[in-house]
């Protein structure tokens, strides 16, 4: 059995919903826990992360911090770090999991080694996802490089650990931003370490960029200086700093919240989600808006977002680059919607734990509803119904767990999700979250085949 009490591999049947009531606190932001955890390890001294998330992406981060040489104390929902600063452990061996945004990070923090390895239990899965961008930018940085045709299994090495004096001195890197923002956050959480700095450059069509403001924020949040242009292009960050150890704040997440938003616009009820701070650099933050611009009957007071379900949805057509994360979600509220929906500029979908837009099509249509798709689009024909009463294929990916939950919610008979133990990655308690509102699940054990 998993630590939440179900089964350590599970499908779910998810029963249909009469109704959506009551009160969540949002769960910790998964990208800000990342984040914090990350700059404190970079730091000399202790930093308290108060109201870290629990998901496995935080406990593979904790892992691999550990490895390095941080230490790591669990009080209640916070995390102490005790930091290594410049100093990561040379000669160690990092499993990431399935994280792509951790592994990425620890990558370029890998610059300040000697002979880090990354590994992953997900060969399909981070195995597959394309790292070449990233390691081309460290190779030009000065350090060695050996990898998988860019893919995991990889090693990187700066001569010197620590940085100072060796080859990675820092200076002028480039990185094409056009598959992921995660590449240069990568590189900035390793600029303020090298003795010269890092004069940022992005190039291509810079992808997601509320996630680049994030890591500028964590930055500053760690007493780190950084000047970034208006449109993220390029960004300085002058050398020899040192990350402040303190206390940090984990906010809401909107990405996961998205899901439950959702879910209680598409059903009758009442559902009120708190902890969403209304001005946050997360992009999904959108969603509220997107909901609203649909049909929903929304509104915010304060940290609070409330929706009053049932009421008939319309399609939009929206930029989805902005808020990737919440794109699932919302397109289960689009499967729902009157006319056809269409998410732009997604193409970063298809490099995520599955491919979102094919995936998502192909699970659309096994449930009736017609989608469509090109290169970076995604387009959904609303459906008057959702039958139910299939096996639906969570394609180990969380985001598309929460897709079809909410979809389920809404079905006619229950609806089956394999592998949905794949929901942890993210949002551990989703479902029990969903309980508390009125709805109703089956946890059956699934095999390892």
């Amino acid at each position: 059995m998993g630590t939440d009490g179900m089964p350590e591999r599970f499908d779910v049947v998810v029963y249909p919903a009469r109704e959506l009531r009551g009160e969540i606190r949002a769960q910790p932001s998964k990208n800000y826990t990342t984040r914090y955890l990350l700059a404190a390890a970079l730091s000399e001294g202790e930093t308290r992360v108060v109201g870290a998330a629990t998901s496995e992406d935080a406990r593979a981060l904790l892992s691999c911090l550990e490895a390095w040489g941080a230490g790591i104390e669990h009080a209640g929902d916070d995390v102490t770090v005790r930091g290594f600063g410049a100093s990561p452990r040379a000669g160690v061996t990092l499993n990431p999991g399935n994280a792509g945004a951790v592994a990425r990070f620890l990558m370029g923090v890998a610059a300040l080694t000697t002979g880090t390895t990354f590994v992953t239990d997900y060969p399909d899965s981070l195995g597959q996802r394309p790292q070449g961008d990233l390691l081309d930018a460290l190779e030009r940085l000065g350090a060695r490089v050996s990898s998988n045709g860019g893919r995991l299994p990889l090693s990187i090495s700066g001569p010197v650990q620590g940085g100072r004096g060796s080859a990675v001195e820092g200076s002028v890197a480039e990185v094409n931003a056009g598959r992921s923002s995660q590449y240069a956050s990568a590189l900035m959480f390793l600029g303020p370490l090298l003795p010269a700095g890092l004069d940022l450059r992005l190039s291509g069509e810079i992808k997601s960029h509320a996630p680049l403001r994030q890591t500028l924020d964590t930055l500053a949040a760690f007493g780190v200086q950084a000047q970034a242009s208006d449109d993220l292009s390029r960004i300085r960050i002058p050398g020899g700093q040192a990350y402040r150890a303190g206390r940090v704040l984990v906010p809401g997440d909107y990405p996961g919240s998205a899901a439950l938003l959702a879910a209680a616009a598409t059903r009758p009820g009442q559902v009120r989600v708190t902890n969403l701070r209304e001005h946050d650099l997360q992009g999904e933050r959108e969603a509220v808006a997107v909901l609203r611009d649909m049909g929903a009957d929304i509104t915010r007071q304060g940290d609070a977002v409330t929706v009053r379900g049932g009421r008939p949805l319309r399609a939009v057509t929206r930029d989805g680059d902005g808020f990737t994360d919440a794109v699932q979600a919302l397109t289960a509220a689009a499967a729902l919607a009157g006319g056809t929906t269409t998410w732009h500029n997604v193409s970063t979908l298809r490099l995520k734990e599955c491919d979102r837009i094919t995936d998502t099509r192909r699970e659309l249509e096994r449930l009736g509803v017609q989608a469509t798709e090109t290169a970076d689009s995604l387009s959904i024909t609303g459906a008057a119904r959702i039958a139910g009463g299939v096996t639906a294929d969570g394609h180990g990916d969380h985001r598309m767990i929460m897709l079809l939950t909410v979809l389920g919610l809404r079905a006619e008979k229950p609806l089956r999700i394999a592998g949905a133990h794949h929901i942890r990655k993210s949002y551990p308690l989703f479902f029990r979250h969903l309980e508390a509102l009125g709805a109703r699940f089956e946890y059956v054990e699934a095999s390892r085949a």
